[in-house]
């Protein structure tokens, strides 16, 4: 039992919450000025463990035909043979039941809009058949954390535009490091047909334009931190961020350290960043 457990926390990548839930918790904190309650807490980081293993399973299962011919690839639990196709939908579905019922407890309005992330992260992966631009596809689908983390806390969309800021920016942020991502992939895409912006343009090109993406994401923190949070720690922390969206790019030829390291401590440095402008808290 455990070994399959093992198998299935590998197959929906477990450690990439990592990159949702301090967004989830940065859009609570926007809204509450503080952290949540420990019982909102803990719900919020239910649907966040409920989502992100939902949009990995689906992801998984849908990719599945692609993931055999790939070698990078080759080797997840699904294409090779560790897991059943009814066990990876079980999965997701597991995930998704997890994510609808944190959504429920939280507030009825939770669980009324629930099911838009949901119909973005399963919508996302067929994108690369048909649009280089598939990358602001998975954007689009994160940006929605954010959002979820305020609707949380006022249960409502009233004077949102804090959220809507940091929403914009993780939109941009993921987008542009998915670029990254898909260069190691780039001959392959190209080979079977897929569209993203490495496979139609070239490393060299999509890395500049996943540049340019990532300081349109910079901008919108500017924008959060000039309209919203004024304090020196949070102008230092931004500074930090920026700092770190710049190294992403510096050393995007060792994918494993930008994009998964790098990306991980830059999300928790947005946690840091909305917690440094919430004066409760300087």
């Amino acid at each position: 039992m455990f070994d399959r457990l093992r198998t299935y926390t590998r197959f929906v990548k477990m450690e990439h919450t990592l990159f949702s839930l301090p967004l989830l918790f940065s859009g609570a904190m926007l809204a509450a000025g503080r952290l949540p309650s420990w019982r909102l807490s803990l719900l919020i980081i239910l649907a966040g463990f409920g989502a992100r293993t939902a949009a990995f399973a689906f992801n998984r299962v849908i990719d599945r035909h692609i993931d055999q011919l790939n070698p990078r690839t080759a080797g997840r639990e699904l294409p090779a043979g560790k897991m059943t196709l009814p066990e990876a939908w079980g999965v997701g579905l597991f995930g998704a039941m997890v994510y609808l019922g944190a959504a429920y407890s939280i507030a009825p309005i939770c669980f009324w809009l629930s099911p838009f992330p949901l119909i973005a992260f399963i919508g996302y992966p067929y994108l690369k058949r048909v649009t280089p631009l598939a990358h602001f596809g998975v954007g689009l689908a994160d940006a929605f954390a954010p959002l979820g983390g305020w609707l949380a806390v006022r249960q409502s969309l009233t004077d949102v535009a804090p959220a809507l800021w940091l929403g914009a920016f993780t939109f941009f942020w993921v987008s542009g490091f998915d670029v990254i991502y898909a260069t190691m992939d780039e001959e392959f895409d190209r080979r079977q047909g897929l569209h993203s912006l490495p496979s139609r343009y070239g490393k060299r090109a999509a890395l500049k334009i996943s540049g340019v993406i990532h300081v349109v994401a910079f901008g919108c923190l500017c924008a959060l931190y000039a309209t919203f949070l004024h304090t020196s720690v949070a102008l230092i922390t931004l500074m930090a961020i920026g700092a770190l969206l710049f190294l992403e790019h510096r050393l995007s030829d060792d994918v494993d350290l930008s994009f998964f390291k790098i990306n991980a401590v830059l999300g928790f440095g947005i946690l840091g960043f909305i917690a440094a402008g919430m004066r409760g808290f300087v």
